[in-house]
């Protein structure tokens, strides 16, 4: 009974401070949900295959564009300081600040730029398969 109750417990943390222990109740931000880029591409369907999910903490120094690439695989990040500018080889722009999230084109050729005076770090979660790269360079 005791193992019921902490998994329903552990649910209802997700929606409602009810089970939280402690003065502070656990907070919950959705960031990003959807089945479009942040140019309003849809996403594609995911590749059959083994699964890879790749994790990066990517730091852009200041006044650093980087080089034109692709992701052949889906892919979403959080900016967790600075700035950042997106751009695609059509010139869509996104303009991102920290505690923003990205969902990325994917198959579309784009770079990104840090103009500021800051580094700019963010948070990348790639959905691949084995074998596939997470990223190509032009």
């Amino acid at each position: 009974m005791k193992k019921i109750v902490y998994t329903i417990c552990l649910v209802m943390m997700l929606s409602s401070p009810i089970c939280a222990r402690g003065e502070a109740a656990i907070g919950v931000v959705e960031l990003a949900k959807t089945s479009s880029s942040w140019d309003g591409s849809a996403l594609p369907g995911y590749p059959a295959g083994e699964p890879e999910v790749t994790v990066l903490k990517i730091t852009i120094p200041p006044n650093t564009e980087l080089p034109v690439h692709e992701h052949p695989v889906i892919n979403a990040g959080v900016l967790l300081k600075g700035e950042l500018t997106v751009v695609t080889e059509s010139g869509e722009t996104l303009y991102l600040k920290a505690g923003e999230a990205i969902v990325e084109v994917v198959d579309k050729w784009h770079y990104g730029v840090n103009e500021g005076d800051d580094p700019a770090e963010i948070i990348v979660f790639y959905a691949g398969v084995q074998g596939t790269p997470i990223t190509i360079k032009e």
